[in-house]
């Protein structure tokens, strides 16, 4: 893409240049010149092949970008809803009640600690996402560490980086990776809960 936007500037460049040159206004409605490229040039190819031809291209240049349709931006942080196989923990009291069921209840499950901020979060966040559907008897939850009331919580934990995920099975914790390790998580997991 960006060597196309180089090549259309060129030509956008050689026709204004062109249209400089030349004195009289009324010229431009009524002769084009053509656009001159070295014949072996890849952008002479793209010219000779393309719909923006010299004639076509004008002193004024209109762009509308607003019926442009551009990717939706993708969220990595904590959302309400929660994400396929993924809880969202939003409250210190959410958050108590997922521990105790990963202690008291003996369920299996993986705490992800993580930050709107964090570029490794969002590194690992689809994995996490994928390993979530894979193993369905695991409940995952997102914890985000900058959510007001559980920071108190979270700083007990010891936190110091993120991402950071908590492994727990048969009430108690079994593993933690700090990081983002894929391969770490994934042999963890598939060791852990197959």
């Amino acid at each position: 893409m960006k060597g196309n936007w180089s090549i259309f500037r060129q030509v956008l460049n050689r026709r204004f240049s062109t249209l400089r040159s030349s004195t009289p206004s009324s010229r431009l409605s009524t002769s084009v010149r053509p656009l001159v490229l070295a014949p072996n040039s890849m952008s002479s190819l793209i010219a000779r092949n393309s719909l923006f031809t010299a004639s076509t291209i004008g002193p004024s240049i209109d762009f509308n970008f607003s019926n442009t349709s551009l990717p939706r931006r993708r969220s990595f942080g904590s959302e309400a809803g929660g994400e396929n196989g993924v809880v969202i923990v939003k409250s210190e009291e959410e958050f108590i009640n997922a521990m105790s069921k990963a202690q008291d209840e003996s369920l299996p499950s993986i705490f992800y600690f993580t930050a709107v901020w964090c570029g490794p979060c969002r590194f690992i966040s689809p994995v996490i996402v994928e390993l979530s559907k894979q193993y369905p008897d695991v409940t995952t939850y997102k914890v985000d560490i900058d959510e007001g009331g559980i920071s108190n919580t979270i700083s007990k934990l010891n936190i110091t980086a993120v991402p950071t995920l908590h492994f727990f099975k048969g009430g108690s914790k079994k593993g933690e990776v700090v990081g983002a390790d894929v391969t770490k998580l994934k042999n963890l997991m598939e060791q852990l809960y197959k």
